[in-house]
């Protein structure tokens, strides 16, 4: 049975596994490397030191045929393109360009990614300079998918994300949700925004694998959750958005 192995700081990539469950059969771990987190505000050496040496427990515990960086930090500040197989997550930009009508378009992503000068890169490489992007920091919102709050403090959380990211949008019609929490919360985007077009990166990720993995699908499919750091607290976090796998520690 092929094994492929998803890692994330927190639960955010968990939305990841979603997407590549509908498109491969296959053994899926997920591991929350909870004792580094968050990700998105550590410095481009913190995150290349922590994110190598998570790959080589990963390879060490499990030997997967493929890894994907789950959280779109590390794989837009380091670079993680699809080689040895290991998959890194990116926004959807050239989606996002062919979609728009108004010309602009958004990135929802982490403080680091959005104050990083590699993601102006990535945004040159990746649209014409005739579409506008706006990049909105979406750390706090990050922060209530990892705590549970949006659907613990519904309400409080619709506030938070109307100030985060009403102020940006203009005439912005379609918008990259480029960190993997955010998919959680797109019930509550749709419902806010209902004039915007929302991407989520996981979709590419899976098309990706399929692509790896075409001839090595199994019959089964399993799902297998392990976690640094506070393993009980971790379990509570799942059950708050209603996931009840067993969590291993690791």
């Amino acid at each position: 049975m092929p094994k492929i192995v998803v890692f994330d700081s927190g639960l955010g990539s968990l939305s990841v596994i979603k997407s590549i469950r509908n498109k491969v059969t296959a053994e899926v771990i997920y591991f929350a490397d909870q004792s580094n987190y968050p990700y998105g505000t550590k410095t481009i050496s913190q995150l290349d030191n922590i994110i190598k040496n998570t790959i080589s427990k990963l390879q060490e515990n499990f030997e997967p045929d493929i890894i994907v960086v789950g959280s779109n930090t590390p794989s837009i500040l380091l670079n993680i393109q699809k080689k040895n197989k290991i998959i890194g997550v990116f926004p959807p930009l050239k989606e996002a360009a062919s979609k728009t009508k108004s010309r602009q378009i958004g990135i929802l992503a982490t403080k680091s990614v959005v104050k990083s000068k590699i993601l102006n890169d990535y945004i040159q490489k990746n649209v014409s300079s005739k579409i506008q992007v706006t990049k909105i920091n979406a750390t706090p919102l990050v922060d209530l998918v990892e705590s549970g709050k949006f659907i613990s403090e519904k309400q409080k959380s619709k506030n938070v994300i109307k100030k985060i990211i009403e102020p940006h949008l203009q005439n912005i019609d379609v918008i990259t949700l480029s960190s993997t929490h955010l998919p959680f919360l797109l019930p509550i985007l749709k419902e806010l925004f209902p004039n915007v077009t929302f991407l989520d990166p996981a979709d590419l990720v899976a098309e990706q694998i399929l692509k790896i993995l075409k001839n090595k699908q199994s019959n089964k499919s399993k799902l297998k959750i392990y976690a640094s750091g506070d393993v009980k607290k971790f379990h509570k976090q799942l059950l708050k958005i209603g996931i009840k796998n067993k969590v291993n520690p690791l």
